[in-house]
């Protein structure tokens, strides 16, 4: 006999709708799956042919075929147990073959029957609602997740039998109630907790109101990481796109806890320096989102930025340069999103005491040199803001005025991206430092002196045309926080003095 259910799984970060065929036919008794099954797949076949039975069903002893289609696609979730299991009682008539196609099954079975959790419910039940789908069979601990998707019915039997008696109306099953309950908040650092670093923190706004990527160079304990774990406390809120993608993104990466909500905040990252390239941008055999990806719509801090492998931080050129992490195997190519703010911190020198004014720096100018040798050129051309963060002075730390806090600050922040927003809005971008040169000549409105002070700094400063670009997006943003409908002289000398803050504080030392 012959049956066909309805599976799902995971491609990328979106989800694959799998159909699950299963043949039953006389023979010697064997059990075959076909399809590009990978090995968690494969394996099922011990997990469905345990649960069968240890829930009083009959396994056929007679020759299995189980096909996963579309056969072209690398199938690797352990989710396809449930839908495996469905198909072989519904070939074996023990259940009928046509209610269960109404159904997308996406669970793993535990060797008693019960339904156990998976990782990527969220983009499968989204790919389900949008093959007119209307119903959905995953674990309790899948169900919350699954409703995200939109208005779909989803069943959260606790096992085989359970599954059994309602696809046969014994003992229908209601469809779970959506939890109204948010995902808990965590708390966030304030700018309020700061002392002095006013430069710092007007560099770290102007990065957040244009989404533009930024490194401070300075002395160990000067506050660079302190101030970059606040970055997220001035940025806008997610959109509601934002938060669904960036929840599929971490249903994928198994980092959603059960039964939570959207992600509501936006993701700070920050690998150790010993991270791979794999594990920054991406892959596997079955690639899975890399620290870039899980940063999109936030933040990707790298401190130590030196002491990261050369080949990782190389790796790093396309996220920053095309906002997404192409990844080429020979069966697929997957493309992960990796739109997010790039911000890093590293000492000046080796031993962390040049420029440093209080502390006499022991290391060589050989040695300076081949310390910053290891970011190369074309990496910190990709960087719009580059600031120097020195120690502070006694006053600032033992000060007792009160500082300013992110709130304030994040209003600002989102005041200027309005104005981005609205001006950008046909061009379908949200920030200035998404613009391109084209955007740039179209959008961005120079006044004669500004043009001036740009053409001496081009010169001078010996800029590329993506430094040229970066200048320009900086200034805009300077400008949209000042509300200035143009770019003004004022304007193009910050952010030329950001984009070389750092260069010249080092070369003083």
């Amino acid at each position: 006999m012959f049956a066909q259910v309805y599976g799902s799984t995971t491609i990328g970060i979106n989800g694959t709708l799998v159909t699950v065929e299963a043949d039953i036919a006389s023979g010697i008794p064997a059990f075959d799956i076909v399809g590009l099954a990978d090995g968690s797949v494969r394996e099922s076949k011990e997990r469905v042919r345990a649960a069968i039975k240890n829930t009083g069903f009959e396994f056929p002893s007679r020759r299995i075929t189980v096909n996963l289609a579309p056969a072209d696609i690398k199938k690797g979730s352990s989710g396809l147990d449930l839908p495996i299991a469905v198909a072989i009682l519904a070939a074996s008539g023990q259940l009928n073959a046509e209610f269960c196609k109404n159904y997308v099954f996406a669970a793993e079975l535990s060797l008693e029957g019960r339904l156990r959790e998976i990782v990527g419910i969220l983009p499968m039940s989204i790919d389900c609602f949008e093959h007119k789908f209307k119903k959905m069979m995953v674990a309790a601990e899948n169900a919350q997740e699954a409703l995200l998707a939109g208005a779909l019915e989803i069943y959260a039997p606790k096992d085989l039998n359970e599954v059994a008696a309602h696809l046969e109306g014994q003992s229908p099953l209601k469809p779970i109630e959506k939890n109204t309950i948010l995902q808990t908040p965590s708390i966030i650092d304030d700018f309020a907790d700061v002392q002095g670093q006013f430069v710092a923190k007007r560099a770290l706004e102007i990065a957040a109101a244009g989404g533009h990527n930024i490194l401070m160079t300075g002395p160990p304990g000067s506050g660079k990481t302190m101030l970059a774990r606040r970055m997220p406390s001035i940025l806008p809120e997610m959109t509601a796109a934002e938060a669904l993608e960036t929840t599929k993104i971490y249903s994928i990466a198994g980092l959603l806890k059960a039964n939570s909500g959207l992600v509501t905040q936006r993701p700070f990252r920050n690998p150790h320096n010993t991270a791979s390239d794999a594990g920054m941008v991406g892959g596997g055999r079955i690639p899975r989102p890399g620290e870039v990806t899980l940063s999109h719509n936030g933040v990707l801090f790298l401190d130590e930025l030196p002491e990261f492998p050369r080949v990782v931080l190389e790796a790093l050129r396309q996220p920053l340069e095309d906002g997404e992490v192409n990844i080429s195997r020979i069966n697929a190519s997957f493309c992960f999103p990796a739109k997010f703010m790039f911000v890093a911190a590293m000492n000046p020198c080796p031993c962390g005491r040049s420029n440093d004014g209080t502390q006499n720096c022991s290391c060589s100018e050989i040695e300076i040199k081949r310390y910053h040798k290891r970011i190369s050129g074309p990496l910190l051309d990709r960087i719009d803001i580059n600031i120097f963060v020195p120690r502070l002075e006694y006053t600032d730390i033992a000060g007792k005025s009160e500082e300013e806090p992110s709130s304030q600050i994040k209003k600002r922040v989102e005041a200027a991206r309005k104005i981005q927003t609205e001006r950008l809005k046909n061009w379908k971008i949200s920030s200035n430092s998404q613009m391109t040169h084209k955007h740039i000549k179209e959008l961005c409105i120079l006044s004669n002196e500004s043009q001036k002070l740009l053409e001496q700094a081009f010169h001078k400063m010996n800029l590329s045309a993506r430094g040229y670009d970066r200048v320009i997006k900086v200034a805009q943003t300077i400008a949209d926080l000042d509300k200035s409908l143009h770019i003004n002289a004022t304007h193009i000398a910050e952010a030329i003095q950001f984009r070389n803050d750092a260069k010249i504080a080092i070369r003083r030392a």
